[in-house]
């Protein structure tokens, strides 16, 4: 969509997504604060649930992560996505991915949270793995096309061990060092920060580790009693040290929002270099907690200290959040699924704005959960598994592992769990068979209507058998 079109659509939010549990405070554009808070948002790549002391790990030694979670609030129910370019999709957007996504390349026409706050005012910047492009460079899909004043980074994952870097949209070489990734993305986000601390900002450092392939720095290699795996987050960690430092020391710490967390859970088959989901069971690309449940840490002066809550929040309802706080505005042509978290995030609330979630792997609906209780809607937990021959019912309160199928002991709850994911199957829909409020891009909706034509049998005409000439 041209970019005056779209500007058209900044208007003021309305939340169509029955999710939330408080009706949003806000239906137009959210007024103007006394200063407009800065936001940082440090995202990692598969990094687990069990991956920081903090959060349980007894051979990774993350003092900085814990001191920011004494200081801040730690969230022990914070749900992204389970693989990497839709869970940046769900935390730019504001939306499920299979809302909006089929393939992971964000179409144009929508708007990312960058855009949003950039009407408002911001200077946006992004640093790091990109990875909603398609991993390549594609005209009206980088970062500078999506709300973003400022990009470095890759736009892909360390799958090869190899990447190549972009300044804006320009290529700025490239490197096989993984492990000097880290620090070389925090020096340019403190680069940032000093340019920028005169005025409000959004500041995204999605990193490229811990994803496979890693890769340590010589100052961490060897150092944790976690394995390379454990260097790799003690990296993380320190760096995002030297982050909150530099924001100590430009004045900015009363009036900035930092949040810490993961793009989605550990990549439990690559071993020890995968990480560890902790109590969770499963991990990344599976419908288990372990794929979609994450650490999430958030500190600053907005933030009351000491905080620590087990409320479902998800990546979704950053967005709306971040736009009220920043009295910006948002888009009214279009469903956001995120709800406004703000009066929890600044301890007015003990309770969050949600109550449901939905677990998509790809394109297809895995499972639903409502408070407490998590059903599988009978596809299996992980893609590809097979269907199941019975409801699959946790409650996560009282089964955190998801051990134990109590659908038999519940069965009003499976009826109520199954109306909402036919609900959302209505709304957003799966694989070919898009809902009614699903908004793909002309090539994922080209590429759904070419998967749902019937297969054309082979002809038999000019046929051979096996070992016939031709």
């Amino acid at each position: 969509m041209p970019s005056t079109t779209r500007r058209r659509f900044l208007g003021t939010i309305g939340l169509g997504a029955a999710a939330c549990a408080v009706r949003p405070a806000w239906l137009a554009a959210a007024p103007a604060p006394a200063k407009k808070p800065n936001f940082v948002i440090v995202f990692t790549d598969d990094q687990g649930y069990g991956d920081l002391s903090c959060y349980g790990s007894k051979t990774i030694h993350t003092p900085r992560l814990d001191q920011m979670a004494r200081e801040g609030l730690k969230l022990t129910s914070f749900y992204v996505q389970p693989v990497c370019g839709p869970s940046r999709t769900a935390l730019m957007t504001g939306c499920y991915p299979a809302r909006v996504i089929r393939k992971w390349s964000l179409a144009g026409s929508e708007i990312t949270m960058a855009e949003v706050l950039k009407s408002a005012g911001y200077a946006t910047c992004c640093i790091g793995k990109w990875d909603l492009s398609g991993r390549q460079f594609v005209e009206g899909r980088m970062p500078t096309d999506q709300g973003f004043d400022y990009y470095f980074g890759t736009l892909g994952a360390t799958d090869s061990g190899h990447v190549a870097f972009y300044r804006n949209k320009e290529k700025a070489g490239e490197t096989d060092d993984m492990g000097s990734l880290t620090g070389r993305y925090t020096d340019e986000a403190i680069a940032f920060l000093r340019q920028h601390k005169d005025e409000p900002f959004l500041l995204y450092l999605p990193h490229s580790m811990p994803h496979v392939k890693i890769g340590a720095s010589e100052q961490f290699l060897g150092k944790s009693k976690g394995g390379l795996y454990g260097d790799v987050i003690e990296e993380l960690d320190w760096n995002t040290g030297r982050l909150l430092d530099a924001i100590k020391e430009l004045g900015l710490a009363e009036n900035t929002i930092v949040l810490f967390t993961s793009d989605n859970g550990p990549w439990l088959v690559k071993g020890e270099m995968g990480g560890s989901a902790g109590p969770l069971h499963g991990g990344k690309m599976t419908a288990w907690e372990g794929g979609f449940r994450v650490p999430c840490i958030l500190w600053g002066g907005r933030i009351p200290a000491g905080r620590e809550s087990n409320e479902l929040i998800a990546s979704i309802d950053l967005m709306p959040t971040f736009a009220r706080m920043a009295g910006a505005a948002a888009p009214t042509d279009r469903v956001i699924d995120g709800c406004d978290q703000g009066a929890f995030l600044a301890g007015a609330s003990d309770k969050s704005a949600r109550d449901t979630f939905l677990y998509y792997t790809g394109d297809q609906l895995r499972a639903v959960r409502k408070g407490r209780w998590k059903l599988f809607v009978n596809k299996g937990a992980a893609k590809n598994t097979p269907a199941q021959d019975k409801s699959e019912l946790y409650d996560l309160e009282a089964d955190l592992g998801e051990t134990t199928n109590v659908a038999a002991v519940h069965p009003d709850v499976v009826s109520q769990l199954s109306e909402l994911a036919a609900k959302a199957l209505e709304d957003i829909g799966e694989g070919n068979r898009p809902g009614k409020n699903a908004r793909l891009d002309a090539d994922a909706s080209k590429a759904l209507q070419e998967k749902a034509k019937p297969k054309k049998k082979p002809s038999s005409e000019g046929a051979t058998t096996p070992g016939s000439a031709p």
